[in-house]
């Protein structure tokens, strides 16, 4: 088990994350012409409006908390005086308001692609799989919400924590030992983030790289009518 824990938290991580960032720059390099959300609101657009609204805002929400919550260091916690369990309880907290509204919006988001028939047809299967896998995802992380509330002493939450700054930190053997003795809930939850960020460079996710700053200072489009004849 010792071997297996190295392998899935302390070096796999390591693999998805260069895929991830090294995959992105090679396909803006090669293939740009793929780099694009592939939006169906032609298709259908009162779903798709109330769904991606949702989602969006409950995953960027999602996010930036993950990013906040675990890449901290303690000493900033501490310093401001928010205790660990304190901590966990807003995570939780917040965490599940924006969990809740980001899988309102995902149900949404997949019924649409699964019963529309003219925008199932133009689903690829590395989209539905995406969605899927971002629906597991987000299952977990609310049912981690549940587990959170069995012990709220914060102790597994600073195990986290301490997990995902090693990794920033390269620091493989002290992520091993930091996630060893978590619930396996929570080390679902991370193997399946790392494998979203493994296959990341082969979908449409690669737009979430793109922000259209450029349509602040670009020139307007000109459209002429055609000249009745």
């Amino acid at each position: 088990m010792h071997y297996l824990n190295t392998l899935l938290f302390a070096i796999y991580p390591f693999i998805a994350l260069t895929v991830f960032l090294v995959g992105s720059l090679i396909r803006y390099d090669r293939d740009q012409y793929t780099w694009r959300t592939g939006s169906s609101q032609l298709l259908e657009r009162k779903q798709l409006r109330v769904g991606s609204y949702l989602f969006h805002i409950g995953v960027i929400a999602i996010l930036l908390g993950h990013f906040v919550g675990l890449l901290t260091p303690k000493a900033v916690w501490h310093f401001l005086g928010i205790e660990a369990s304190t901590k966990q309880l807003m995570a939780m907290g917040i965490g599940g308001f924006f969990g809740v509204i980001c899988f309102i919006g995902l149900t949404i988001l997949i019924k649409r692609r699964l019963t529309n028939p003219r925008v199932r047809a133009t689903t690829s299967k590395m989209d539905l799989t995406i969605l899927l896998m971002l629906y597991a995802q987000l299952i977990l992380g609310l049912i981690s919400i549940l587990v959170s509330a069995g012990h709220m002493d914060g102790a597994e939450m600073l195990k986290l924590m301490a997990w995902a700054q090693s990794i920033v930190t390269l620091d493989g053997t002290g992520a091993a030992a930091a996630i060893s003795e978590v619930n396996m809930i929570y080390k679902l939850h991370i193997l399946l983030g790392m494998t979203l960020f493994l296959v990341f460079p082969f979908s449409r996710l690669v737009h979430v790289w793109s922000v259209p700053v450029q349509y602040f200072h670009r020139n307007y489009q000109v459209v002429r009518a055609r000249a009745a004849r």
